[in-house]
């Protein structure tokens, strides 16, 4: 059985950053900066109430007489009562026989040409931790794009602003990136495993590695681009935000309203219709946190079973990191040209290079991990760079001008030259026609 070490990742994340916000809260507070408190407070303890949320929706305690547990969620220490449970599970596994396992039937990967499927006998404490580790890879995904991303812009912000990085507000700053960084490694991981549901699938160090790299250039570029923006414009970040997160929000709802699909009934059978369109809102609410600050693993489709697009579609990940990229530049190009006096010491050229070159990095990192290192490397149709490679053939063919445009243009061309070369030839023979006329000319 595989120690829960994803579980107490999770749980060392979650407490830290929340007991570090709990700390900067107070200093704030004892300084006199009320707003900057309340906005630390806000997001700490916000994403705090819905990992509760997750991890009671997922282990169905409000259908089961868990009273203590539910309490104890209330209390937002949940995640602590999960840990417990879960190592408590671990340590005593295998000291009493199961009354029964249940067998699962999984293929290996293809060696060959030829997939092989074993079955496996799963006792009740290993699919115990299963359901334990998946509910802390959500919990970890929420408290990362809900809590930690806008935290960590908001430090930025401050230090920005102050001119002055704290020790703990730089610790915290640390905290909050590696629990974004850890959140969207989860997100890369579950988006396999859901995809790939029928394979056995085994993560190795380098792709760990990778991913990890992958996610800290790109959120880091991200935060720090936009915190720069902001500081110069707050006018205009508002809007910049809301049409991201808008625009990633209603695209799943508006991908469902074009299928006319019927509206999804087997979620969780507990639920009615209002609290199935809530759970799907939050959903959604989620997907489009994640897009603002890096790309989604997970693709959510909301008419299908499993509210998860498992194809994999090269085409949506070249144009979000295009335009990506290209939202970055421009935001950099207007805080270069209004940049404030709080910059006079800032390099300005240098530091906008090596943002554009830190996001280029990230896409490079992603390029190795689809290229080389994904467990599921062998089941993809094409690789990445046949992908790529048709995603800009595609790219140039909708910018290439149609062919009977650039053939009227040639005949319109062919016409001009073959009237010039008529009416030289016409000047020609006037003039050999007239000899006279063009001596009194020349005259």
């Amino acid at each position: 059985m595989k120690f829960p070490g994803s579980v107490l990742v999770s749980l060392i994340l979650f407490v830290a950053e929340t007991a570090a916000a709990l700390c900067l809260s107070g200093a704030y507070r004892a300084a006199g900066d009320r707003m900057w408190q309340w906005l630390t407070l806000l997001f700490a303890l916000l994403p705090c109430a819905l990992v509760q949320l997750s991890l009671v929706f997922i282990h169905r305690d409000v259908s089961r007489d868990r009273p203590l547990v539910l309490l104890l969620h209330i209390l937002q220490l949940g995640p602590l009562v999960r840990c417990v449970e879960v190592f408590y599970i671990y340590f005593h596994a295998g000291r009493v026989e199961e009354p029964y396992v249940s067998i699962t039937k999984k293929r290996q990967m293809p060696k060959d040409g030829y997939s092989e499927e074993i079955e496996k006998e799963v006792g009740q404490a290993e699919g115990k931790l299963c359901t334990h580790r998946s509910a802390f890879s959500r919990a970890s995904v929420i408290q990362a794009f809900l809590g930690s991303a806008p935290q960590l812009t908001l430090q930025l912000y401050i230090c920005v602003l102050q001119q002055e990085i704290t020790a703990a507000r730089s610790i915290f700053m640390v905290l909050s990136l590696l629990s974004i960084v850890y959140g969207a490694l989860r997100c890369n991981i579950l988006a396999i495993k859901i995809k790939y549901d029928d394979y056995d699938v085994s993560v190795k160090p380098a792709a760990y590695l990778c991913i990890f790299m992958w996610r800290s250039f790109e959120i880091a570029t991200r935060v720090t681009v936009l915190v720069l923006f902001s500081s110069v414009l707050q006018i205009w970040t508002l809007p910049v935000v809301l049409v991201n997160f808008f625009g990633f929000f209603f695209y799943p709802w508006i991908l469902f309203w074009q299928s006319k699909s019927p509206f999804p009934e087997n979620i969780e059978k507990a639920l009615s219709r209002v609290g199935t369109t809530i759970v799907l809102c939050l959903l959604t609410f989620l997907y489009a946190g994640i897009n603002m600050f890096c790309w989604s693993a997970v693709q959510v489709k909301l008419n299908d079973p499993d509210l998860i697009n498992k194809s994999q579609n090269w085409y949506r990940l070249t144009v979000y990191y295009m335009l990506r990229f290209i939202e970055n530049a421009f935001l950099l190009l207007m805080w270069y040209v209004y940049k404030t006096d709080i910059y006079l010491y800032v390099c300005a050229p240098l530091l906008v290079l090596q943002l554009l070159i830190g996001y280029c990095m990230a896409v490079l990192f992603m390029l190795v991990f689809y290229q080389f290192c994904h467990p599921c490397k062998k089941l993809f149709s094409s690789s990445i760079s046949e992908g790529l490679l048709s995603c800009f053939k595609f790219l140039c063919f909708i910018c290439k001008p149609p062919k009977s445009t650039v053939l009227m243009d040639k005949a319109e061309m062919k016409s001009e030259n073959t009237d010039e070369a008529w009416s030289s030839s016409k000047t020609i023979d006037s003039q050999k026609g007239n000899p006279h006329q063009s001596v009194s000319s020349n005259a």
